[in-house]
């Protein structure tokens, strides 16, 4: 039984042995490696933060031995360097020397406009000489760390997480985020068109019966300001605030609010809302005082007879008979009026860069004789992504 025990721990010993040999032969084949600050420029983290963040990433990656922060204090401070200043390659390498690291990784993190660049560099401190290097654009998003993480992943060789990479790197597809939103605002110019009706032979009638001799169209000048509160992958929710002013060859002052609740989706921006259309307009109230005749004969040879009103027959005021039809219609003369109607939109963005060039067909469907409305907008407007909330 003796023996027996006696070989179990002949065994236990001789395993302990054999890992401890594989072990430090693992770590002798891992090169050693130390970070100082990584420079930075127009993000909220300094310097150090950003350091501590690289040297976190690169020891969570397992591909190097990485020197802790206080080993690199104590390098500093016996060499009389300040860290604060210790960016370039001659300082880079006398702390890697002092400390005795095989690699030193230095780099800079800055924003340039919508971007967050991150550069990275991979010094070998024996030959002075740049073993590796990496260059990465992301979106200006607050996820420095994430950012980090895959920069360092590429220096070390590893692939970064897609599904990370989509989030951060991906300027084509919107967000895949619901905590991050895009923000398209930018000048609107619209022409529309009124389908043949009441109104619209009300606006080419003369001043003299409270008509504004007015072409067939309408140019309308806005602002659109654009909210996309939901992205996931290629589909996003928006909301769009259009404030416009109208009636320009009419010689009117048409001012209006449109509010669209709708969706994009892919890359192409092809665009679905639908909202409601608020103006001020000048409105009468009258009534049509004559009817035009229409007689018909079926195929049974008997006579039919309808009436219409006679448009030019219609008369401010309130109307003296009850058999007459009343209405309210755009009048040069009258007081103005808050009129709704719901407005339908479909689009397509194109890009050209960080320029976006959307454009636009809407329908607003109206009832009686007053006539449809279509029309098409064109604006232009720059992409701005930033976090909901910022």
């Amino acid at each position: 039984m003796q023996a027996i025990h006696k070989i179990h721990g002949a065994i236990l010993i001789l395993c302990t042995f054999v890992l401890s040999v594989v072990t430090a032969h693992a770590l002798q084949l891992k090169s050693t490696v130390a970070i100082l600050n990584i420079d930075t420029k127009g993000i909220i983290q300094d310097p150090k933060m950003v350091g501590n963040l690289v040297r976190l990433e690169l020891g969570k990656t397992g591909a190097y031995i990485v020197f802790d922060n206080y080993e690199v204090s104590d390098a500093l401070a016996k060499g009389h360097i300040s860290i604060d200043s210790c960016f370039s390659k001659s300082c880079v390498l006398e702390i890697g020397r002092r400390l005795g690291a095989e690699k030193m990784l230095t780099g800079d993190v800055e924003r340039l406009d919508e971007k967050i660049v991150i550069t990275l560099r991979l010094i070998d401190v024996s030959s002075g000489s740049v073993e590796k290097s990496d260059v990465t654009e992301y979106q200006n998003l607050p996820e420095i760390q994430k950012m980090v993480r895959i920069s360092v992943a590429k220096i070390a060789g590893l692939q970064p997480d897609p599904a990370l990479a989509s989030v951060l790197l991906d300027y084509d597809t919107p967000i895949a985020n619901p905590n991050n939103s895009f923000t398209n605002n930018g000048p609107r110019v619209a022409v529309s068109y009124t389908l043949p009706g009441i109104v619209e032979r009300r606006f080419e009638a003369s001043e003299g019966i409270g008509g504004y001799n007015a072409p067939w169209y309408d140019v309308t000048m806005g602002w659109q300001q654009e909210f996309a509160y939901y992205s996931a992958g290629p589909f996003q929710a928006i909301l769009e605030v259009v404030p416009a002013i109208g009636g320009f060859t009419y010689g009117m002052f048409i001012p209006s609010l449109t509010l669209l609740q709708g969706f994009r989706v892919g890359n192409w921006g092809l665009e679905f809302a639908l909202g409601p259309n608020f103006r001020l307009m000048r409105m009468s109230q009258g009534y049509f005082s004559r009817y035009i005749p229409t007689v018909t004969i079926n195929n049974k040879g008997v006579k039919d007879t309808s009436y219409t009103v006679d448009e030019g027959s219609w008369t401010r005021g309130a109307a003296p008979d009850p058999s007459l039809v009343s209405a309210e219609l755009p009048d040069s003369r009258g007081g103005f009026e808050l009129k709704t109607n719901l407005l339908l939109a479909a689009g397509i963005t194109f890009h050209s860069g960080y320029l976006n060039l959307p454009l636009n067909v809407y329908l607003v469907p109206k009832k009686g004789g007053e006539g449809t409305t279509w029309g098409f907008s064109l604006g232009f407007n720059v992409a701005n992504r930033k976090p909901k909330g910022e």
